[in-house]
Parts: C-alpha cells; sequence; structure tokens
C-alpha cells in the first residue's frame, strides 16, 4: 500500500510522529512518505498517488494547522482512506470524522496504523506496550531545518527523540490524560540510543527528550542517559520533568548534569496554591521554590512554562508571579510568551468538570477546536491582551528576554522594573515551548 503521513507542527521538531511509523510501515513492505508542513512545502505528487494518508496530530495547533490540508487531500485524492492519529485526535475525533477522516487513533498508534495498512481490525484506542523500532529519519528534512539550541551567542543543531509517552499523573488540563489515563509506556533503551545514534551521524550535538515526563520512569531515564553519555560525551540534552518529581528525585540532579544535561523545562504552569490544587499538579508554590534552588545550585537550567491566565487569574496574582521569576532570577530561564499564555479548555479535558470553568466557557468554537472562556473580571482579559501584544511585538523588535520582562513589570506593577543581577542568556531552543496553552491568535 501506498502511505504519506503528514505532520503540521511539532513544536520545531522532527516529528518523531512521523518517523517511528514511517518504520514500522516500511519494515511491512509498505511504501511511505513524509510530509513535514511545518519544514518543507506540501507535496501534491505523493498525495495524489497515496491510498492511505494519515495526519500526526500531537498537539493542539498541529491540530488546528491540519484542518485546511485535510480538506485539500480530500480534493485532490477523493479515494484515499483519510487517518488522524496522536493525541489531539480523539479529542477532536467527530470534527475530524466531518471533514471526511474515516479512522481515528489515539496512544499507541504505530501499530494500528500497521493494522490499517495490512487490511486487519484496527484497534484505535489501544495503549498496549510496544515493542517499538528505530524511527526511520530519512524521508523528513535534514535536521537544519528544525529548531536549534541557542548558546553562548551559537547555533546548534538538535535532535529530538521519546523515551517514553504517556503520564502517570491526571493534571486537569494536559492533553495527554484523556488518552493515556495516568498510564505511560516506555521505549526500549536500544532503540533510543540507535534514534540518537543516527541524529548523531545526521549533524545533531543536542538532543531533545521530549517524553511528557522525563520522570515518569527515573530509572528507565537514568540508564539511558548514563549510556547517552558514555557513547556521545559532547552531545549535550534536555528534558521536560514535572516539579514534583524535580523534588523527589532531586538526588538525580547532579547525575543529570554529569550525563550532559544542560536545561530541564518543567510546566509550573501558577504559584497560586489553590489553582495549583484545581488543576492537580501535584506540586506547591513553596515546591517550585525549593526546586529552582536545588537546579540552580547543581549548575543546571531550569525553563519554567505557565499558564498566566487562567479563568482564576487577578492582576495582584500576576504581579506576584513576576515578583517570584525576579526573585528567583529567572528572568532570563523564562520565553517572555510564557507571561502571556491563556488557559486552554479542549473537548474531553478534565478541566470541564469544574464548576468554575462551566461557568466562564461558551459553545465549543469548531474552528479554533476550544471551549471559548471570558475571565469573570473584564481587566484581566484586557491585560492578558496587553501583554500578548507586547511580547509579540518586541520580540519581532528582537528584545531581549530582561528587556521585554521589564516592560511587562511597568505595564503591570506600575513601578519601575526591578535592577536584575546581569545574568548570562541561558541555553534554550528557538522554537519556544507550550503544550496546554492556548495558541497565538494568529495560528
Amino acid at each position: 500500500m501506498t502511505v504519506v503521513l503528514i505532520s503540521t507542527y511539532e513544536l520545531g521538531h522532527q516529528p518523531f510522529g512521523l518517523s517511528s511509523p514511517a518504520a514500522w510501515l516500511a519494515r511491512e513492505g509498505h511504501d511511505v512518505a513524509c510530509l513535514d508542513l511545518a519544514a518543507g512545502t506540501f507535496d501534491e505528487a505523493p498525495v495524489r498517488a497515496a491510498d492511505l494518508v494519515a495526519f500526526y496530530l500531537p498537539m493542539h495547533t498541529a491540530t488546528r494547522l491540519a484542518m485546511p490540508v485535510i480538506e485539500q487531500v480530500r480534493r485532490l485524492n477523493p479515494t484515499a482512506r483519510l487517518v488522524c492519529y496522536g493525541l489531539y485526535a480523539p479529542l477532536n475525533a467527530d470534527l475530524l470524522r466531518g471533514l471526511g477522516v474515516e479512522t481515528v487513533i489515539g496512544g499507541e498508534f504505530e501499530a494500528a496504523l500497521v493494522e490499517l495498512a495490512n487490511g486487519e481490525k484496527v484497534s484505535t484506542r489501544s495503549i498496549d506496550r510496544l515493542t517499538f523500532i528505530t524511527p526511520d529519519r530519512r524521508g523528513l528534512p535534514g535536521l537544519e531545518s528544525y529548531s536549534h539550541l541557542r548558546q553562548n551567542g551559537s547555533k546548534t543543531t538538535a535532535g529530538y527523540t521519546e523515551a517514553s509517552r504517556g503520564c502517570k499523573h491526571l493534571c486537569r488540563h494536559c492533553p495527554v490524560v484523556p488518552v493515556y489515563d495516568g498510564q505511560f509506556r516506555v521505549v526500549q533503551r536500544e532503540v533510543v540510543l540507535e534514534d540518537v545514534r543516527q541524529q548523531v551521524a545526521a549533524g545533531a550535538r543536542h538532543i531533545t527528550f521530549g517524553d511528557p515526563d522525563f520522570f515518569n520512569g527515573p530509572t528507565h531515564a537514568m540508564r539511558i542517559v548514563e549510556a547517552f553519555h558514555a557513547e556521545f560525551p559532547e552531545i549535550t540534552y534536555d528534558a521536560t520533568i514535572k516539579i514534583e518529581h524535580l523534588k523527589q528525585h532531586r538526588e538525580l540532579l547532579p547525575a543529570l548534569k554529569q550525563t550532559g544535561c544542560l536545561f530541564i523545562t518543567s510546566a509550573v504552569e501558577s504559584i497560586d496554591d489553590s489553582v495549583l490544587a484545581l488543576l492537580e499538579k501535584g506540586h506547591t508554590r513553596q515546591d517550585f521554590y525549593e526546586v529552582a534552588t536545588s537546579v540552580r545550585e547543581t549548575g543546571l537550567s531550569l525553563q519554567p512554562t505557565f499558564i498566566a491566565f487562567m479563568p482564576w487569574t487577578t492582576i495582584e496574582g500576576y504581579g506576584a508571579l513576576l515578583h517570584a521569576i525576579a526573585e528567583l532570577e529567572l528572568v532570563e530561564n523564562t520565553a517572555p510568551v510564557q507571561l502571556a499564555l491563556r488557559l486552554l479548555v479542549t473537548q474531553k479535558s478534565r478541566l470541564l468538570d469544574l464548576p468554575d470553568i462551566r461557568a466562564v466557557i461558551g459553545p465549543f468554537d469548531q474552528k479554533a477546536l476550544v471551549y471559548p472562556w471570558k475571565h469573570p473580571v473584564r481587566d484581566v482579559d484586557t491585560l492578558a491582551n496587553l501583554v500578548f501584544q507586547l511580547v509579540s511585538r518586541r520580540q519581532d523588535e528582537n528584545k531581549t528576554r530582561a528587556e521585554i520582562f521589564g516592560e511587562i513589570w511597568e505595564l503591570v506593577l506600575h513601578t519601575p522594573a526591578p535592577t536584575l543581577r546581569p545574568q548570562p542568556p541561558v541555553p534554550h531552543l528557538d522554537e519556544p515551548w507550550y503544550c496546554c496553552a492556548e495558541p497565538a491568535p494568529q495560528v
């Protein structure tokens, strides 16, 4: 069978969600083409020839961008079977089927895609444990077309892999939860290492481990990075880890540093304990302060992410967030967009169980793929718009993180920005990280 796999967006990474199923399908003898529209153009030829076209939908932005492409593919090839897979496919199953998608797959999608291509009965909701194989990245644009590591004024080619999928936690706002329901699945160590090897051979000098949480299985994670560092001592990496896990496993921080970890992304979301409890994040404001200190003392960089504007946000609370970032010396560590993001409320989200959320949302928007919401206090929505416009404008002008933070401070607190202790720019990827927040209005 001729199969085309399409990705529209994955935070600037070369998509694991294309390269992994491409390897599975090729092993079964299928003819596979990969189109990553975030790094290349839409090629009509393979689409016209395809028997099966599958869209990878790992996040909200990718799903919105895919919708017009699905319609375009349907016009170009009316007889092709259309499939959507990834976290956001089951969340939007009814809408996708309305666009002509026949099959919607969530969870562990590789085996289901093979079953579909083989004409077998398909298990679309399976999160069974899989025995993975090395992703096939040959059909994708080169790593130079993707997000790079920025460090000390230099630009370094970065790769991306996953050591696990799913998550054992049930944070209310997280898109992983409706699909995995508190379960996670590991990718076998040798598969991860072989994927790293092929990306290093292709020029990568830094690797992002894109697991929802690298410490869902800390023993598995540490065995991988120890083997990684033994083989590639000059290659650095980053990972995403919950504040809760960083506190629980703080004894592992030195080993992360020793094996080449440059920075850790952590979804702090809020510094208000009542909001953190509503989100069921598993950490407190004090935990965040302790972890920020521990990570800094270890010589690592903590890159916090926030959902700055939620129905519970107050202007005073937003000001307190700015004070906390300054106090913890995290201004350079915090991408300005993190101070402008609004809470994302999707189909099947556990947020919908909260009366406070149901009280502020409108009908589901089938174009934006969200339940739109308005803050009970209009001034907070006004502030959110002002901050977003400021961040967008200043980033276009190439202002520094400290400069943008200072302007936000003065906008919100009506006092001069604090004098910050000089800090060198922190290592970071040049594509901002966000997940459980509404994307930019222009998307």
